[in-house]
């Protein structure tokens, strides 16, 4: 079947958006190639379309369990066979799925950059006829990218093991140094990059200082109309605002990681298939979904960084309708911004005690844990030890990026057996068991496949099968994985930490003082820029977001904030910006009366130049000193 044919039998589209048949023909060729498309862009299909056009599997690596959750249960409902390997999993079941692997059973498989790191995957690569290898998040893989994860480097060591394949890195967010970082990094043959541009026509930017920010929602809820995201930064917020706006007669309702996961998914299915219009969540929503018709995202909390901001807002207008990102602030905002980042980076001695504890509170001797996964409760663990929550949540995330730890997202992952043993040897356990034989029957009968893999299940529905208490179908599933009759593991919500190195002596614990430093500058240097963004009103929103990317030849978009605002002096473009490069200069070596600045900008009318000044003052570019002078900000 020729992309196209693929592209309509699968995934029922007629055609490729624009660059995808490009970066997939690329890859075809066996090219190492680069994509930058932005959020909403269509990446997933650049590596999905040929793992279906080659014979072999398609090995993708992905950072966010979730994410691999989600494309991989979509790609089965398009009888796609896919599996995804993360940290936390049984052994018996990465197994199984490695075995089928090399069988040649899947099309697709997503693994961790952690997973890819053991020797039991790279065994397995060796062994597996892989046709592409995808890397997802590919910003993750530089130090200057806005995700630096460690793991990502040891990617590249693969790749003498897979002689001929081409590397696809997929990302929406990466800045010129970060692109020729990615490349480098991957070892790519040649550079090759495809990049769309970040520019959303159809989006509009909106940034307003704002102290009553509940009115201004409300406003802006009423003037757009449709369906939307407002994102904030705690838990509790979510909860107010939503009641809040559903009291005034609104269709909202609230999300976050904290809630139970099946009334997490009920509520992104009522927001997703239309039941309600507007989502209040943390930015633990959205990764993953595509709902084309979202009107407005509003942020409520500054962002951590312009990267985070242009994925979020972009969740907007993916129908190419026009769309807003609106974004809220005021003065304490940034305040608290700025203490929040001092906060985001404890101490060395506070990143010591809280590994300490971890050893302690799991009773680990020194040099054990290697690839153990344990369930991680954050508030328990920080009560047990009167630790502030955040210092520990912050000084993990530093000892997983030093490779002590690897932590996985809270998602709920169903109760799994697997009949270990074979069925002979099952029937002769039945017959010296009697009292087992009526409840392995109704395994049996409840649930398929249960000899070729782990298969989910619910105890609670066995309990109603069966007629024994949830608390005795428990017992009898414990007793059976005693016996080596199955492997059984026990639903859980809670996020899980990996050990990916031994435990050791934390007097002895280092962490890179370049690197802390290096990561500290660079989140002050993003903070910077959002912070700049905010409170910039002379240069075109769209324009300021594209130069972060690297364009800077852009034009105004006209629409946003302070479009609208330097329309009003009704200048065309080159004339605003001829007058505007002449005096500039000027007013930022030394204050100057108007009188003076009228005679700087050559062949210039003084109206239109009178205009130009009236408007870097009106947007606080330019200030009046007591002598009538202005002078540059």
């Amino acid at each position: 079947m020729t992309n196209q044919q693929i592209l309509l039998k699968y995934w029922g589209y007629p055609s490729f958006r624009p660059l995808q048949e490009e970066i997939i023909q690329s890859v075809l060729d066996g090219r190492d190639t680069l994509a930058l498309l932005p959020t909403g862009g269509g990446k997933s299909i650049t590596f999905q379309v040929p793992a279906m056009a080659m014979e072999g599997l398609c090995l993708v690596i992905s950072p966010l369990i979730a994410l691999m959750k989600d494309q991989v249960d979509h790609l089965k409902k398009r009888n796609i066979p896919a599996a995804a390997i993360y940290s936390g999993m049984h052994p018996h079941e990465i197994d199984i799925i490695l075995n089928n692997a090399r069988l040649g059973e899947y099309k697709l498989l997503y693994i961790s950059p952690e997973r890819l790191a053991t020797e039991k995957m790279k065994d397995a690569v060796r062994r597996i006829k892989i046709n592409l290898l995808a890397v997802d998040e590919a910003h993750c893989i530089s130090q200057w990218g806005y995700d630096f994860r460690p793991p990502y480097l040891k990617i590249a060591e693969i790749r003498p093991f897979l002689p001929g394949v081409p590397v696809l890195a997929l990302t929406a967010t990466a800045t010129s140094e970060v692109i020729g970082d990615i490349q480098e990094k991957l070892l790519f043959s040649q550079q090759n990059v495809f990049k769309k541009s970040f520019e959303r026509k159809n989006l509009t930017y909106y940034v307003f200082r704002e102290e009553d920010k509940n009115r201004r929602i409300e406003k802006i809820i009423r003037t757009i109309k449709g369906c939307g995201i407002i994102y904030v930064r705690n838990r509790k917020q979510t909860k107010t605002i939503a009641e809040s706006l559903t009291k005034k007669g609104f269709s909202a309702v609230y999300y976050h990681a904290g809630l139970d996961p099946n009334e997490r998914t009920k509520r992104q299915n009522d927001w997703i298939g239309e039941k309600k219009s507007i989502m209040v969540a943390t930015n633990a929503f959205g990764m993953g979904i595509d709902k084309p018709n979202v009107r407005f995202v509003i942020h409520i909390d500054l962002p951590e960084s312009l990267e985070a901001y242009y994925q979020e807002a972009g969740r907007a207008g993916r129908d190419d309708k026009r769309s807003f990102a609106v974004l809220l602030y005021e003065n304490s905002d940034i305040l608290d911004a700025r203490h929040n980042l001092t906060v985001n980076y404890p101490t060395m001695d506070q990143i010591k005690a809280t590994y300490h504890a971890l050893g302690n509170y799991y009773g680990m001797p020194v040099q054990t844990g290697l690839d153990q996964s344990i369930e991680f409760d954050l508030v328990k663990f920080s009560e047990h030890y009167k630790f502030s929550a955040q210092v520990v949540f912050n000084s993990l995330k530093f000892l997983e990026k030093e490779g002590y730890i690897v932590m996985s997202e809270a998602i709920h992952q169903p109760s799994l057996i697997w009949f270990s043993t074979d069925k002979e040897s099952l029937y002769r356990y039945q017959v010296e068991n009697e009292s087992m034989d009526a409840f392995i029957k109704v395994l049996l009968r409840s649930y398929s496949g249960l000899f070729s893999g782990f298969v989910p299940i619910s105890e609670n529905e066995i309990s109603r099968r069966s007629g024994l208490s949830p608390r005795e179908v428990v017992e009898l599933l414990v007793r059976l994985q005693k016996t080596g009759i199955i492997d059984y593991t026990r639903q859980t919500d809670l996020p899980k930490i990996t050990f990916a190195s031994p435990l050791v002596d934390s007097r002895h614990l280092t962490l890179s003082p370049e690197n802390y430093q290096y990561r500290l500058k660079d989140a002050e240097r993003r903070l910077e820029s959002v912070i700049s963004y905010a409170e910039s009103s002379h240069k075109c929103r769209s324009q300021s977001l594209l130069a972060y990317f690297g364009e800077f030849d852009s034009k105004r978009c006209g629409k946003c904030d302070v479009c609208i605002e330097r329309n009003k002096i009704e200048l065309n473009d080159l004339e605003f910006e001829t007058i505007l490069s002449q005096v500039k200069p000027f007013l930022k070596t030394s204050p100057l009366s108007l009188a003076r600045i009228l005679e700087i900008p050559r062949d210039m009318p003084e109206d239109k130049i009178i205009r130009v000044v009236q408007w870097l003052a009106d947007s606080g570019k330019i200030i009046l000193d007591d002598e009538g002078r202005y002078f540059w900000k």
